[in-house]
């Protein structure tokens, strides 16, 4: 594991972006998308796995022009607010063009077989859907993202695989919402949805206070199975 530096593309700067490389080389790499909660342990614990997996995996600081290095966890009230203040203030469009940047450097380092995708989590898997519309990643991956619906429109430029895991019991995501997500992935060629039944918002998030191992382990072989065939 490291960390590695990269150049944002509209010349404000450069973020830091943290890696862990897989045992065997060449592979695919993996943008990994963080939550409202900055590259904090649990997405470190999942870029871990994704290296277990035998991808690279590369999670970009996305708050760094509003604060860099934020971790924080989902176990206080404090945090929660400072996360959504983040959240609230965070250009998601600068955001796009950071991961755009990073998906770039990522199919550049040493080992990498040239092929990259992406997998967000809550405002990652919204920003997952968005790379999915406006970037070339190889395969995209979503688990509970917010605002889904609110692109559903855009749809249409999706051209290489997208996977939405989407939980019943998302309080972060109105049913109607998701409904609409869903029908809409069912009439498009690239994009499968999936909705994993009693579970809450986050119910992947690794240590976090709504963890479903049941789902969890389900969406994760979905995600497995779809990044091997797409990034080799």
């Amino acid at each position: 594991m490291a960390t590695i530096r990269i150049d944002a593309t509209d010349g404000s700067g450069s973020f830091d972006a943290y890696l862990v490389e897989p045992a065997r080389k060449p592979a695919g790499a993996v943008v990994v998308i963080q939550e409202i909660f900055g590259v904090n342990e649990s997405l470190r614990a999942t870029c871990a796995q994704l290296a277990d997996w035998g991808f690279f995996a590369v999670a970009p600081d996305l708050f760094w022009r509003l604060e860099p290095n934020v971790d924080l966890t989902d176990k206080s009230d404090a945090e929660w607010q400072r996360a959504f203040d983040l959240m609230n203030r965070f250009d998601q469009d600068r955001g796009v063009e950071d991961l755009q940047a990073t998906l770039a450097a990522a199919r550049k380092l040493p080992g990498c077989n040239g092929r990259a995708g992406t997998i967000g989590y809550c405002l990652g898997g919204r920003l997952a859907m968005m790379m999915a519309i406006r970037s070339d990643a190889d395969v995209n991956v979503s688990y509970y993202g917010v605002g889904l619906d609110n692109l559903v429109n855009d749809m249409n430029a999706i051209q290489r695989p997208l996977l939405l895991h989407i939980a019943e019991l998302d309080k972060f995501f109105p049913p109607e919402g998701r409904q609409r997500v869903i029908d809409a992935a069912h009439a498009h060629t690239h994009v499968r949805a999936f909705v994993y039944a009693g579970a809450d918002h986050a119910f992947a998030r690794v240590g976090g206070v709504h963890w479903n191992g049941l789902a969890a382990a389900i969406a994760n072989g979905r995600s497995a199975e779809a990044l091997s065939a797409a990034l080799g």
